[in-house]
This record gives structure tokens, sequence and C-alpha cells, in this order.
């Protein structure tokens, strides 16, 4: 099969599509023909030599697939050769072929493309595993979102709204606000422009926001607490600013906040289950029904795979950005 591997750490160039030798099925896992792979910031981390791929993982990119199971193991009880499937991965997602546990994929609904699908595991395991499994959003809330329009943003944005939260929304141009205001967002903020924790104090009469999922992380450390709602949570998947963390802890603790880290790359293989079980049952029907959709920025071929990583490190993409073999 064809897998994009990395040769050396380094820039987007360091991305050669190349064969490599197929990988085992065992018993309870099925192959899948990629239709398409997501792109995440966790690739570029990879990329850049910062997060390899953890233990038994192949050791190419990629945490999310969609495409047709092709194979299945003995034990294998969930799908069938032929099903349309999307499934959530440890590494190994940029190739023609992925192999994956049956309890880490998902079927794909008729009324959603395969190709687009792509952009589901990843964002919609982050999101609900952050926002609605720990920090509990509950209806009548107010959600914060950081990088609004961003893959895991537009994500956040949908499910919010489908659980009766009030969701509120930064972004860097009013071009991606828009977009956020046709997924359902209220409180719309250019983080250029705008002081984010004045205006949700101002959008809120003083309240502030009960969940806030930021993408940031250091450098907005204390502007998160200062915007956080008594008994707010704040929930960290993401460091994007490459800062570390400055703030009073004595302001987190007027507040009876929680400022929780977290990932999903690394979590124990029950955990990840577990979510994708929860999707499955608590999420799916939203997705069958056509109230939730993936945004779909753009999708390159593997061999622009470089231009799909310069892409999404420029920021200018609004939802996900797909490769396709």
């Amino acid at each position: 099969m064809r897998a994009i591997l990395i040769d050396s750490p380094g820039g987007p160039e360091r991305l050669t599509l190349t064969t490599v030798a197929d990988r085992a099925v065992g018993a309870r896992d099925i192959r899948i023909q990629v239709a398409a792979a997501g792109v995440n910031r966790a690739d570029v981390a990879q990329r850049q030599g910062s997060y390899p791929s953890p233990a038994g993982a192949p050791e190419w990119p990629g945490l999310e697939v969609s495409g047709v199971v092709i194979e299945v193991g003995d034990a294998v009880t969930r799908f069938a050769r032929g099903d349309r499937v999307c499934a959530l991965l440890a590494g190994g997602g940029y190739a023609t072929e992925a192999v994956v546990h049956e309890d880490l994929a998902l079927p794909v609904p008729d009324s959603v493309d395969l190709v687009e699908a792509a952009g589901l595991p990843e964002a919609l395991a982050t999101v609900w595993s952050n926002v609605f499994l720990s920090a509990g959003l509950a209806a009548g809330e107010t959600l914060l979102v950081h990088g609004g329009a961003s893959g895991i943003g537009t994500t956040a944005v949908q499910l919010g709204v489908l659980a009766g939260a009030r969701v509120a929304v930064t972004a860097g141009s009013a071009e991606k606000l828009a977009v956020c205001r046709s997924l359902g967002a209220e409180i719309l903020i250019n983080y250029r422009e705008q002081d984010f924790p004045a205006e949700i104090a101002a959008a809120t009469d003083g309240h502030g926001a009960d969940v806030i999922l930021d993408i940031i992380g250091g450098s907005y450390a204390a502007r998160n607490v200062a915007a956080l709602a008594v008994d707010g949570r704040i929930m960290v998947i993401a460091n994007q600013s490459g800062e570390h963390a400055d703030f009073n802890p004595f302001h987190l603790m007027l507040k009876r906040g929680r400022y929780w880290g977290t990932t999903l790359r690394a979590r124990p293989f029950e955990q990840k289950a577990a979510i994708m079980q929860a999707l499955r049952t608590d999420v799916w029907p939203w997705l069958e029904s056509g109230r939730i959709r993936p945004v779909i920025d753009s999708t390159f071929p593997f061999e622009a795979a470089a231009e799909a990583h310069r892409r999404l490190e420029a920021s200018v993409h609004v939802g996900k950005i797909l490769l396709t073999p």
C-alpha cells in the first residue's frame, strides 16, 4: 500500500509518498480502504518531531479516516466487508489502507458523503469527551469556543447548540465569524479587535462562560480565567500559542473554577472505545438526521500533502482539511 511518511523532522516538504508493507489484521480489527484522511494539528507536531506515534501505531501520521471495510478479523462482530465506516486512529491514517480495532470505528450514514466523513472522528471525539463527558456542559449554560472556525470549533459550535447551550466563539475574521453564526453561535468575538473576557461579560450580564474549550493554551490562560463563570470549567486541548500558562491561582479559586488539560491520542484504548460508543449512542442520531454535519474546508490528493499542511499552519482554513488517495 502507499503511505505518506516523514523522512525527517521538519517542514511540510518532509512528507513523502511511498510504498510500505501492509499491516496485519488482528482478530478484532478491520482493514479499511481509505477514502480520505483528516489533517490535524497533531500531524503537524508529529512532522516537526515533537509528537511521535505511540507504541504499536504506524510511523506515518493520520488520526482519522473514512472508507470501506475490505477485510475483517475472525472475531469482528460489528462490521462486514463493504461497510462504510469512519475511524479514530492512534496513527497511520495517511495511507491507502488503515487497520483499526472495530471498537474505534463507526458506521457512516448513507446521508453523509464518505470522503467528508473523514472529518468526523477526531473532532467529534475530542469535543464530546471534553465538553460533555468531562466538563458536563448543560442546557442553558454558555460555551466559549476558541478557534470557532476550525475543525474542532465548527464541531463544538454545532454540538453546543444541539445540547441547548448558548455558544460564543472567537475567530480572526468577519468571514470566519459569519460561518460560526451560520452554525448557531450567538456571541461572535473577533480576537484581533476585541477583548474576549470583556465581550463575554457584556453578553452574559457578568455571568461569564460556564465551559471554555481552548486550543490556544498558554497565552490565553489568564484571560480564560477572567472570562470564566463561577463553577466554570476550562478544557485545554492544545497549546497553539506555544507559551507557558501564567495566571493567578487565587482568581481561579474565587470562581471555584477548574483548569483541565487533556489529550485524546494518548488515552488508553478502553477510554477511546468508550468515547466512540458514546458518540454512537448520543451523537450519531443527530448525524443520521442531518442536524450535525462535517464542515469541510478543502481536499488535497496525497501527492499534495505538503500543501494541505501549509494551509493548516497558515490558519486560513474554515472547518476540516482532508487528504484523499
